[in-house]
């Protein structure tokens, strides 16, 4: 198996359940990533100052992650922390780069789904890719690997407008 780069899960939480079962399947029981993230009550960064909060998530969950894996659920592309965190998870630090950035249809039995704006704004650049839930690990291992070298390799495609979800959007 190649490194474990360590990944940023960005996602609605009422998708918590098929969440937790991808960690499980492709972290836990794989080691294919390292999950980074908010996952617990506390992890949540209470604030309607939007800049706060995403100078917060870079600091405290993007600082030491690669590679940004949106999980998208039905109703993933109306949150506006997802929004936020793809935002942030774009910008290029000063000492660093931007993560790679990915989307995956988090239902195995899903054959479409809606990405985001900001994910399909990069999707469309070039930038970012998105696929079916992956069928293995090593397939997901290849993708996140795909995500990680596109930091390097395709930077310059990174569309991060400054506009962002102020509120969450009627799914």
């Amino acid at each position: 198996m190649a490194i474990s780069h360590k990944c940023f899960l960005s996602y609605h939480h009422d998708d918590q359940g098929l969440v937790d079962d991808f960690i499980s399947e492709f972290d836990d029981a794989e080691s294919c990533f390292i999950t980074r993230g908010i996952r617990a009550p506390e992890d949540i960064i209470n604030s309607d100052d939007t800049d706060y909060v995403m100078s917060q998530i870079r600091k405290r969950f993007l600082t030491d992650s690669t590679v940004t894996i949106v999980l998208i659920g039905r109703c993933t592309w109306a949150r506006r922390f997802v929004d936020w965190e793809i935002q942030s998870s774009l910008r290029q630090p000063a000492d660093g780069k931007p993560n790679g950035l990915m989307g995956v249809l988090l239902d195995p039995n899903a054959d479409t789904g809606t990405p985001p704006n900001r994910l399909k704004l990069n999707i469309d650049s070039g930038y970012a890719k998105w696929w079916k839930y992956p069928s293995s690990a090593t397939s997901l291992s290849r993708l996140i690997d795909e995500a990680f070298d596109a930091r390097t390799d395709l930077a310059s495609k990174i569309s991060n407008p400054r506009e962002r979800f102020t509120y969450n959007r009627t799914c």
